[in-house]
């Protein structure tokens, strides 16, 4: 099941963007699904299945938003290692 959430804009910042209505709620969708990512609060995966995109795509965009995927503890390492 999905949710439908609406949200209020002004045109004068939509035309300012130089974007539609579309374009513009996916950008908040993909900037909230970032920044809830980042925060812990969702994987990857939900967030990936979120953005109808594959979970490396959205891995290598959460990368360039600077989001950290490992913590770089040692059990982060162990973890990593013990792929080798």
């Amino acid at each position: 099941m999905q949710q439908t959430i609406h949200i209020q804009c002004p045109t004068e910042l939509l035309k300012g963007l130089q974007v539609s209505a579309e374009v513009f709620a996916e950008l908040i969708k993909l900037q909230a699904a970032m920044a809830l990512f980042k925060q812990g609060q969702i994987s990857s995966g939900m967030a990936a299945k979120w953005l109808n995109m594959p979970r490396v795509t959205f891995l290598m965009l959460a990368m360039e938003a600077g989001a950290e995927l490992l913590e770089n503890t040692p059990e982060d390492f162990d973890r990593e290692t013990a792929l080798l």
